[in-house]
C-alpha cells in the first residue's frame, strides 16, 4: 500500500466512480476500505501495462477451416425441431 494513498469507502467509492477515476488519472491514489479493512488499491496503471496493442501478431499462425461457417445440417434440424 503506498504511503501518500487515499482511504476511500466501498460506498463513497460507487457513489463517486468517475471522481475517483478523474483524479487517478491525475495522479492520486486510493485504497478501498470496507469495514476497516484494505480490500483494494486503485491507482494509475504503470507505463509498462498500456503498451499499445500492434495489429497482426498472428498473421498467418491462424487457419480457418473451409466450411468454418458450414452448420451441420443434423445440428440445424435438431435446433429448429425438425428431428422430432
Amino acid at each position: 500500500m503506498a504511503d501518500d494513498a487515499i482511504p476511500v469507502g466501498v460506498r463513497a467509492l460507487r457513489e463517486n466512480l468517475s471522481d475517483y477515476l478523474r483524479r487517478t488519472q491525475q495522479g492520486a491514489s486510493f485504497v478501498v476500505m470496507s469495514r476497516g479493512e484494505v480490500v483494494a488499491e486503485l491507482r494509475a496503471p504503470t507505463k509498462i501495462a498500456i503498451r499499445p496493442r500492434r495489429s497482426g501478431l498472428l498473421k498467418g499462425r491462424i487457419v480457418m477451416a473451409d466450411d468454418f461457417d458450414r452448420f451441420p445440417d443434423d445440428m440445424l434440424d435438431a435446433i429448429e425441431g425438425r428431428n422430432e
